[in-house]
């Protein structure tokens, strides 16, 4: 074990000794509720400042705050159901571990590596490559083994597609379904593997809410459904994530955070678990639909992360 997963895990038993059996109050921007703190109604008026321009009719950013410190929680348009493009990953690790824990898998187990797959729309064969995937080393070990962990790690890190459809069918669509109902993670949907172009066009879409995905990463982050290993393992592979351009780059140099993105024409997607210094973890959610430039959707996740920063943490 490392230094880092120990850490870790020290860090989780103290958050978990501080959880309490009370509903997260949550604030969404449709309509308020009674008793949200002051902090997160300013935080609110911040980011109608931020978002000005950056959503219109044809552009869209959804975003859900959930600070671990007090259990409250802040929406702007957080039940609006998007593409889950590569945020679906998440429910895929979460499940992984689930089973891991029941003892029905082993993170050491060998998946033997294929490029082909069955569509779930139709049973017709299609096949990914390397280069419509942004982890192309995988694709060397075809025919061969690679362990468990392994994958989850490139499914997270390199947001590796082939890696993704490997696991779907071991974490069981229907189990993570079951997960997410428990879980209150409204609108997370995931069905099907990547590429799979026969159920994309029969509109068979994995899908999430910027308010589902946050349920996802607040019970990671609070231990709420793994143990305290399972829980610093997943947050280590969160932390290690390579695609950081929009809430981690929001973020002092230096802050912990682990994250997953995803991205497909006209979204882009990140969501964080955030480990500032000396306080409590809270989870962000930025997504967004319909930008043409990638750039400028990354610009409003890095506003947005900059503002909530700024508004539970306070400093620079």
């Amino acid at each position: 074990m490392t230094r880092l997963t120990i850490i870790t895990i020290f860090l989780v038993s103290l958050l978990l000794a501080g959880c309490t059996g009370t509903l997260p109050r949550e604030h969404d921007a449709a309509g308020s509720a009674a008793g949200t703190s002051a902090s997160l109604l300013a935080l609110e008026q911040r980011l109608r400042e931020v978002l000005p321009g950056a959503a219109s009719d044809t552009l869209e950013v959804s975003i859900a705050v959930r600070d671990l410190a007090t259990g409250d929680s802040l929406l702007i348009d957080g039940h609006t159901v998007m593409h889950a493009a590569s945020t679906m990953k998440v429910p895929v690790m979460l499940e992984l571990f689930r089973r891991v824990e029941a003892g029905e898998i082993s993170l050491h187990q060998p998946i033997t590596v294929s490029t082909s797959f069955r569509s779930i729309a139709d049973g017709s064969s299609y096949s990914l490559s390397a280069s419509q995937d942004s982890d192309t080393a995988l694709y060397q070990y075809e025919g061969q083994t690679r362990p468990l962990l392994e994958l989850m790690e490139r499914m997270i890190v390199r947001s590796s597609n082939l890696a993704t459809n490997l696991l779907i069918d071991l974490a069981d669509p229907a189990r993570i379904a079951a997960t997410m109902r428990e879980l209150g993670a409204s609108g997370v949907s995931v069905l099907r593997g990547v590429e799979d172009t026969p159920a994309f066009e029969r509109g068979m879409n994995n899908t999430t809410t910027a308010h589902g995905m946050m349920r996802v990463l607040e019970a990671i982050a609070a231990g709420r459904v793994t143990s305290p290993s399972s829980t610093a393992e997943m947050i280590r592979i969160l932390e290690a994530q390579e695609f950081q351009e929009t809430i981690p780059a929001g973020l002092p140099p230096g802050t912990r955070v682990g994250n997953k993105t995803g991205w497909i024409t006209g979204i882009n997607h990140d969501a964080a678990i955030i480990m500032p210094e000396g306080r409590a973890p809270y989870v962000l959610v930025v997504f967004t639909r319909g930008y043409r430039n990638r750039a400028a959707a990354q610009a409003v996740g890095r506003a947005v992360s900059d503002e909530v920063y700024r508004t539970l943490v306070g400093r620079r």
